[in-house]
């Protein structure tokens, strides 16, 4: 990708701030953040013995892949995850949904292995991500690549960090030549300006990589669900980012139903350059 500039002193007043997300109900935050670090890393262990191998796959009804790792790193994250916190609801891609989760104020969001489709192919482009949202918004989040071992992380008013190293968006003030994560098919024609399109097959790879400044922004205007967006979504808010969806609404989670429409994800003023072009 193009070199980066560097990280932004602030913000310009004229662009949207950053949303910060609530406290826990409980003010565990830390303990919380903790927690999912430390249980992230376990299955990390998990999907990296599986990786490269033979494992079972097979395909959903709805026709997404799915293997061995993902049930797997599933029910490690799930096992040990609701035994510390009985009392968090919990939403996973691998597990099936209960309703009950939407009567509890906090609640675990979980994704696995996001990039079942990259783990396949063998390309070190997929995460495990874990996410605590209250009352909508995430409080705690981690997004792990175990195969980089790189783990991004971040609690409320806390900032953002990448192996414990503190990280910040990008300071791009324009798209035109900005590294841009997402579906070449939708970002390089109108009304999007030539950039430098890649793509990672992990969403919340997508997110964190804006977070740390590797990528300027990713956009995508297609559907994604709760579970590739809670955990990334604090550390790019709290590395100075802002996620929304294409109208710029930021999103809200543990709703009824797990859909978000879009995504932009960048510093404010790039989000506002999105939002404005996807507009037109």
């Amino acid at each position: 990708m193009p070199e980066r500039d560097p990280p932004a002193e602030g913000t310009d007043g004229t662009n949207p701030a950053p949303m910060r997300s609530h406290a826990t109900p409980n003010n565990n935050a830390r303990e919380d953040l903790t927690l999912l670090e430390d249980t992230v890393r376990e299955a990390g262990h998990i999907a990296r013995r599986f990786y490269g191998g033979d494992y079972k796959k097979w395909h959903k009804e709805e026709g997404s892949p799915v293997t061995e790792a993902d049930l797997a790193v599933n029910k490690y994250l799930c096992d040990t995850l609701t035994a510390a916190r009985p009392e968090y609801g919990w939403l996973s891609e691998e597990t099936t949904d209960d309703p009950a989760r939407l009567a509890r104020r906090t609640v675990f969001i979980i994704d696995p292995i996001d990039g079942t489709v990259a783990f396949l192919k063998n390309r070190p482009h997929f995460t495990i991500c874990a996410g605590i949202v209250a009352d909508g918004r995430p409080v705690c989040g981690v997004v792990y690549n175990p195969i980089s071992d790189e783990l991004y992380s971040a609690r409320t008013g806390a900032g953002a960090h990448r192996n414990g190293t503190p990280i910040h968006v990008s300071a791009r003030h324009g798209l035109e030549d900005c590294a841009m994560l997402g579906d070449r098919t939708q970002l390089t024609a109108a009304p999007f300006p030539p950039m430098h399109v890649q793509n990672r097959n992990s969403v919340a790879y997508r997110l964190v990589l804006v977070a740390d400044g590797s990528a300027d922004a990713s956009v995508s205007l297609t559907c994604k669900r709760d579970w590739d967006l809670a955990a990334a979504d604090i550390i790019l808010h709290e590395a100075g980012g802002c996620l929304t969806d294409a109208r710029g609404a930021v999103m809200t989670y543990n709703r009824p139903v797990t859909k978000q429409s879009s995504l932009v994800a960048a510093n404010p003023r790039l989000s506002t350059e999105i939002i404005s072009l996807l507009r037109q």
